[in-house]
């Protein structure tokens, strides 16, 4: 081997000895490197790929449902579709896709064109959509094939019965929080729960895998059973629509008890709103009026007051009081609403046709400290504690600051505040022996596998009078609606005790009263032999016609007529009895129609119609209704035979048996 040779091989040796070098330095690189990547950093890379591969989905479990006491569904939870966008990965223009879009979401075009042109990678379109337009879009999305859009799946509230109790159920959010009602009070029983799933996603940043959240049961939540009973609340609710179609007041409630156990079997109130659609509900529409609203009970306080002077001792059931017609106390004057005597009276007289004078004399012989006292232990002057948020306490007398005449005024229901919840618990010491039961909605929230988590129990919150206190004022009460003055209540063949109330309405700010309003209310509980039912029924500022006896009282005929039957109470009472003389029969009234002319609207002869005719004649009429008395129509104005002015009103005058 020559000199060249040795001196090119060695070269190449030393070439190669370089390079290897310059290989061994690269492999030594890239181990460290991956070492540092794959074991060093493996936590931080993982976690970097997880986020531009993979989205994260909440899975709401479904709300638990919202019962009445016989298992009927009021409220449940159904899964729906929401529809949201990632504007970065629009592959069409915005101003496109908000054209196909916008006939099925329930935004505007041009907002949809909007939330689509955002700098951010996640909007809301539209959410909680009916079945049939979230199918529309998912078409219009395959078709078009349409990147960035997509669904998730979320809770939907249904209220299956419409507006049925909707004050008493409330309503959910969007976000499913309970917003009003045992929805809100309960929220934290029943709300869905949230687990977290992460899914792949594919190069729009849509989840490949979204079909498997679809195989993912969410744990089910606890369920509550309420104490109404849905067939009655129903006869409540059409009972509180006949009163609004021919009253046509401020509001109205109703409210329907157990008085022996509290339970509330009802509770309706006017203006209403439909929980599936509450966005389209306001602020009167959405309280409720048997829980917030006071007002002064007038007559229909008069029994807790008269049991006040039982009670006490300091009046008894011999005692007389000469009636005649009017009362001074102080510097005020007391009358009788049509101005008369009756004489000699007691207490059972006083009860049954509502003297006014008498119970005023019955009140300032009991003193402002004794009536005052047992308003506070009949519950009034404090809530009740209902499952159900803006309860009121209504307002008493300070008895160390009461004068005669305050003490007068209360004895007939009036100058005092009450709510109608307040009025229920009171009257079911009346009707179950004294003893007083605390009204309540929740009857039992159970477990997801169906056991009791928690049971509410029938709960005594006082006796306030003795048993036999509470038998004489249910009699008296008893014999009003049968042979007094609340005989547009009595329901034949059964036995139930009630009492009629009308009082002036306090003004907003409760300084004064206001011109011309009232609330008209009756109060009734039996069948007397084993009380059932205990049914309040208030109407705020009814037009025309506006005495409790002609607003709420037929009111509660009907609604009680139907419930007996419908929980198939036996009558206590012979029905459809044959008379032993011979039988004198009334013709049916043939109510004249509605003449209107460039004169006015002629007036027919209203003489002998009842109040109810007169009402409903003069409502198709257009004109309105001032009404004085009570009974059949002795006299008008304007005359028979003459023309009203469209839209003045028309005075009255009633007389019992004229």
């Amino acid at each position: 081997m020559d000199k060249n040779e040795k001196t090119l091989k060695h070269r190449i040796c030393i070439r190669m000895i370089i390079c290897m070098g310059i290989f061994a330095l690269i492999g030594a690189g890239i181990v460290r490197n991956l070492f540092r990547e794959q074991v060093i950093n493996h936590e931080l890379r993982v976690a970097e790929a997880q986020e531009q591969t993979q989205v994260e989905r909440n899975l709401q479990s479904p709300r638990g449902m919202i019962l009445d006491r016989n298992g009927k569904v009021l409220a449940i939870s159904e899964m729906s579709k929401s529809l949201y966008a990632d504007p970065t990965m629009l592959n069409e223009d915005p101003a496109v896709v908000a054209d196909l879009l916008a006939p099925y979401l329930r935004i505007p075009k041009d907002v949809i064109e909007h939330r689509l042109k955002e700098d951010t990678a996640f909007v809301w379109l539209d959410r909680q959509m009916d079945h049939e337009k979230y199918e529309a879009v998912e078409s219009i999305i395959k078709e078009e094939k349409l990147h960035g859009l997509a669904f998730r799946d979320e809770n939907r509230r249904f209220y299956p019965n419409g507006s049925m109790a909707a004050q008493v159920i409330g309503f959910v959010g969007e976000n499913d929080h309970g917003l009003e009602g045992i929805e809100m009070m309960l929220d934290d029983e029943i709300r869905g729960s949230k687990q977290t799933f992460r899914l792949q996603t594919d190069n729009h940043n849509i989840p490949v895998f979204s079909s498997a959240l679809k195989r993912i049961l969410p744990d089910k939540e606890r369920s509550v059973c309420l104490t109404l009973d849905s067939t009655i609340q129903y006869v409540a609710e059409k009972g509180l629509d006949g009163i609004m179609s021919r009253s046509h007041p401020f509001g109205a409630s109703i409210i329907v008890m157990d008085p022996k156990t509290g339970e509330i079997l009802a509770m309706a109130s006017r203006p209403t709103y439909d929980p599936n659609d509450y966005s389209k509900g306001n602020k009167e529409a959405y309280k409720n009026r048997a829980v917030v609203n006071v007002y002064e009970p007038g007559s229909t306080f008069k029994p807790l007051m008269a049991a006040a002077a039982l009670d006490s001792g300091k009046w008894h059931l011999g005692d007389i009081y000469h009636d005649k017609g009017s009362i001074h106390v102080a510097d005020r004057t007391i009358y009788n609403w049509d101005h008369k005597g009756m004489g000699d009276v007691t207490l059972r007289e006083i009860i049954m046709y509502s003297i006014n004078t008498g119970m005023v004399h019955v009140a300032v012989t009991t003193g402002g400290k004794t009536l005052t006292n047992y308003a506070r232990r009949f519950g009034f002057g404090t809530i009740t504690g209902i499952e159900l948020s803006g309860e009121q306490e209504g307002i008493l007398f300070d008895p160390d600051k009461m004068s005669i005449v305050d003490t007068a005024t209360m004895g007939i229901g009036q100058s005092i505040a009450v709510t109608p919840l307040q009025m229920v618990q009171a009257f079911s010491a009346i009707a179950n022996g004294g003893h007083m039961m605390k009204p309540f909605l929740v009857k039992e929230i159970d477990n997801p596998d169906g056991s009791i988590y928690k049971k509410t129990e029938p709960k005594e919150v006082g006796q306030p009078i003795n048993a036999g206190t509470a038998e004489a004022i249910s009699k008296f009460m008893g014999e009003e609606v049968s042979i007094g003055g609340g005989q547009s209540a009595k329901i034949e063949g059964y036995r139930f005790g009630g009492k009629t109330g009308t009082a002036q309405k306090k003004t907003e700010d409760s300084t004064g009263y206001a011109d011309g309003q009232y609330v008209g209310s009756f109060i009734g509980f039996g069948p007397l032999e084993d009380p059932r039912f205990l049914v309040l029924i208030v109407v705020d500022d009814p037009k025309g016609v506006y005495y409790g006896a002609q607003v709420a009282a037929p009111v509660f005929k009907e609604m009680m007529t139907e419930i007996v039957r419908m929980k198939g109470i036996r009558p206590t009472e012979e029905m459809n009895q044959k008379p032993v003389g011979p039988v004198v029969t009334t013709p049916a009234r043939t109510i004249p129609p509605v003449h209107i002319s460039s004169d006015g609207v002629l007036m027919p002869s209203f003489i002998g119609w009842s109040t109810r005719e007169v009402n409903d004649w003069l409502n198709e009429a257009g004109l309105g209704f001032i009404p004085k008395g009570m009974g059949k129509a002795i006299q008008q104005s304007p005359k028979a035979g003459s023309y009203a002015p469209q839209g003045s009103d028309v005075t009255v005058i009633f007389k019992r048996n004229p």
